[in-house]
Parts: C-alpha cells; structure tokens; sequence
C-alpha cells in the first residue's frame, strides 16, 4: 500500500481521536479503516463507568463501516496520542479485525506520526481460527 495512503489514514485515525469519550481511562484512541471503495470510516472508543461496556476504537470503526453495508477493508490506522509508545490493538479488536480482512492487510499505529509501527493483521493475529479452519 502506499506510504501516502497510510500517512493520510493514519492522520484520519489521529484527529478522529480527539472525538473519543474516554473519561474514566483519558486515553482516547481514533481509529480510520480504508474501505474497498477508497472512503473511509472512522471511530473512536467508548468509554463506560462499567467498563466491560467499553468499545473499542478499531471495533467502533468496523462496527459502522458493516452498519454502512460493507464487509471488509482495505486497511486500518490506529492513533493513540496520549501513549508514550505504539499501542496495538487488543485481542478483542484482533479478533475483529481478522473478521473482515485478509491477513495481508496493512495496519499502521502509533501515538504520533513520527512514532509508528508498520505491520498486517496476519502479523498482529498469526494464528486466525476463522481462516486456518477454512484451508
């Protein structure tokens, strides 16, 4: 994928961030999924006093791009701002993510546009149930 492409991604999933709730936890996350048709769909977590209603950023993303009729993605950037480091995405999210892409598919995420980590859902989730047990 282009280098472009994913700077811009991820600068969506940066300023998406910004629109978090996350009172309880102040650690906003924005999420920005490259949809098949070059849009794009973003989302941000949800945070709740009882936190196992929480949702994620990457979840919140995918949850309204299958809401929007689509059932897979290109790619996927993921900002953390108030992290020291690049953050990745929790098994959760993995989960979900290997739900509606190939393993291929590229992922960038980090807290700033200079402190990123390139890498592909196969690389975050190497051993995906779901397409093992279809091979």
């Amino acid at each position: 994928m282009e280098k472009s492409l994913m700077t811009e991604l991820y600068c969506r999933a940066y300023d998406a961030s910004a629109r978090a709730y996350a009172p309880y936890s102040r650690f906003p996350v924005g999420a920005a999924l490259l949809l098949p048709d070059g849009s794009i769909m973003t989302g941000v977590n949800v945070e709740n006093r009882s936190y196992g209603l929480t949702n994620c950023a990457e979840r919140t993303a995918v949850f309204a791009a299958v809401a929007a009729g689509y059932r897979t993605f290109q790619a996927i950037a993921i900002a953390t701002p108030a992290a020291a480091a690049p953050t990745g995405p929790c098994g959760g999210c993995r989960q979900v993510l290997s739900e509606f892409a190939p393993p291929e598919t590229p992922v960038i995420f980090g807290a700033s546009p200079d402190n990123l980590v390139e890498t592909t859902i196969g690389e975050l989730y190497p051993f995906d149930s779901l397409h093992e047990l279809g091979r």
